[in-house]
């Protein structure tokens, strides 16, 4: 008679002891709190990281431009001051000098 009784009382008891973990659990500092904070900060570093792949991919094409395209080296030259617009310039078929190194670009007044 006693069995018949105390089962369903260890089972109830069983029951309110997991429900009681499961809340001090979802409300403790590793909860929910803890879970939606995770999300944001993972959502944040996600938008960080497309930012950053977007400036790596436009600076791969202003190198591309650089490398290929002499309309944007004279350009660039000009801005950091090699270069100017009344500068006449040499360029020698068949070889490749780096843009910008001496003896590349005369100004008019020094070829009178």
């Amino acid at each position: 008679m006693l069995r018949r009784y105390l089962r369903p009382i260890a089972a109830f008891a069983a029951l309110t002891g997991l429900g009681a973990y499961a809340t001090i659990m979802l409300r403790g500092p590793q909860g929910i709190s803890a879970w939606t904070q995770k999300r944001h900060e993972i959502q944040l570093l996600e938008e960080r990281n497309a930012d950053l792949q977007r400036d790596i991919d436009a600076k791969k094409q202003r190198i591309e431009k650089l490398k290929n395209d002499p309309a944007t080296q004279e350009l660039e030259l000009e801005k950091l001051g090699l270069v100017h617009k009344d500068d006449t310039q040499f360029k020698i078929a068949g070889q490749q000098q780096p843009i910008g190194s001496t003896g590349q670009s005369v100004t008019k007044e020094q070829s009178k």
